[in-house]
């Protein structure tokens, strides 16, 4: 691995999430070996090169429209479910009210 080998490293950043990313997805290490000689939990660098993946994903887009437009429909579905889950908790204690049973 070339990543920044010969400095300890006390805090990932960006920029070196990045560089090891790129040596992941480029085949000259492995998450596992990664895992080892950084003693990171195999789990985060899988989810930092999930993440790399969209990242670049979302910077080839046509046009950064298209990314706002992602984000816009996602937040749209988290407020709409956040609103279903606030709909049901309120019948259900209204529900337990009407029954008599107390609220813990």
């Amino acid at each position: 691995m070339s990543l920044l080998m010969d400095e300890e490293i006390k805090r990932w950043t960006a920029r070196r999430k990045t560089a090891l990313v790129l040596e992941i997805i480029q085949g000259k290490t492995t998450i596992a070996e990664t895992s080892r000689a950084y003693d990171l939990p195999p789990s985060e660098l899988e989810s930092w090169v999930e993440d790399g993946k969209k990242g670049m994903e979302n910077a080839l887009r046509a046009n950064l429209q298209d990314v706002r437009d992602q984000y816009e429909r996602q937040l749209k579905e988290l407020q709409e479910t956040y609103g279903e889950a606030m709909l049901e908790l309120r019948a259900r204690k209204k529900f337990k009210s009407l029954l008599g049973e107390d609220e813990k």
